[in-house]
C-alpha cells in the first residue's frame, strides 16, 4: 500500500473514471498486507472507520469481529472491496416477490478485491477466529446515500430500512460476543 493520504488522493482523482480505476488502486493498496496494516493501523476493535467522505466517494477501513455476520443489505452505489487481513465471505442475494433469495457466493482472502454493482445485495461473514480488515471504496456517500438503503433480517429475510447507527452497533455487539466466548 502506498501512503494512506496518497491512496485517498488517488481515489479522489480516480472516482470520475469509475470502478475499474478504483479497483486498480484498491488492488495495489491490499497487495502488501503488512504495509496496509502499517498505514491503516493494527486493529484494536471491530468497526467502521471512515478515511474519506464526500457525496461521490467514501473510503472506509472495515474491521470485522471474529466470526461476525452482517445481514443482507444493499448500497445503491458501486463498491470496491479489498482484503488486507483475514477473510470475508459474501453471499449474494436477488429480490423475489416480497423477499430475497441467495444466488451465489464469493470468498475473499488477503490481497483479493471484489467489485460490487449499484444493485448488489449481499451479506458478509468473517468466518475465522481473528479480526478481518478490509478497505471499502464506495461510489457515493456511504453514510448518507441519495436513495434509502435496505437490510434484510437474517432469519425472516424481511426487508427493513438500513440505519448506519444500527449497523455500527452490530460490530460492537459481535466483538463483545467473541470476547465473552474467548474469556
Amino acid at each position: 500500500m502506498i501512503d494512506k493520504e496518497r491512496f485517498i488522493q488517488n481515489c479522489i482523482e480516480a472516482v470520475a473514471e469509475g470502478r475499474g480505476a478504483l479497483r486498480e488502486l484498491v488492488t495495489e493498496a491490499v497487495s502488501d498486507s503488512a504495509q496496509a496494516m502499517a498505514q491503516l493501523g493494527e486493529p484494536t476493535h471491530a468497526g467502521i472507520t471512515p478515511l474519506y467522505r464526500s457525496k461521490d466517494l467514501t473510503i472506509i477501513n472495515f474491521v470485522w469481529a471474529p466470526n461476525m455476520s452482517l445481514m443482507p443489505h444493499n448500497h445503491h452505489m458501486f463498491s470496491v472491496v479489498g482484503i488486507y487481513s483475514g477473510r470475508e465471505d459474501n453471499v449474494f442475494w436477488r429480490r423475489t416477490d416480497g423477499s430475497i433469495e441467495a444466488e451465489g457466493a464469493k470468498s475473499l482472502g488477503v490481497g483479493d478485491v471484489a467489485v460490487l454493482g449499484r444493485d448488489t445485495i449481499h451479506s458478509v461473514l468473517n468466518p475465522i477466529g481473528k479480526m478481518t480488515c478490509a478497505v471499502h471504496v464506495y461510489g457515493g456517500d456511504f453514510f448518507a446515500p441519495e436513495k434509502p438503503r435496505s437490510l434484510w433480517d437474517h432469519e425472516t429475510l424481511v426487508e427493513q430500512p438500513w440505519e448506519v447507527e444500527r449497523v455500527k452497533s452490530l460490530f460492537a455487539e459481535a466483538e463483545a460476543r467473541f470476547n465473552a466466548w474467548k474469556a
